[in-house]
């Protein structure tokens, strides 16, 4: 894989991940018509980041060890949010706190690699 290449997957990568937080945030607080419009883009944006995530893995990072599992962990709980912000609107503030708590726990995951 080139250069290039590497570069626009982790600018897509990014990008998706904060369409994804943008997307449970919105839930939270948009009005329950919005449903379909937001549940797509947060589905659009959880296939980019999957998709992105699983190719920088297979070629720049190894798979082995606990930060993998731990990622792919913080994934599943980031895609279920916003579904869940609409279904149980009045524990909106619980799905923003864990929103930022998986995000943070991601990005440790990524740069540090402590398992």
């Amino acid at each position: 894989m080139n250069t290039s290449e590497l570069n626009a997957l982790h600018i897509i990568h990014v990008l998706a991940a904060i369409g994804l937080i943008g997307s449970t945030f919105y839930a939270c607080a948009g009005s329950p018509e919005t449903r379909k419009k937001t549940l797509m883009w947060s589905g659009i944006a959880t296939l980019l980041v999957f998709l992105t995530g699983m190719r920088m893995w297979k070629v720049q990072y190894d798979f082995s060890g606990g930060w993998a599992i731990v990622k792919l962990v913080c994934w599943l709980g980031l895609s279920a949010f916003t579904g869940l912000a609409y279904r149980k609107r009045e524990r909106a503030s619980l799905w923003i706190i864990l929103t930022i708590v998986l995000s943070a726990a991601a990005l440790v995951m990524v740069y540090l690699k402590p398992f």
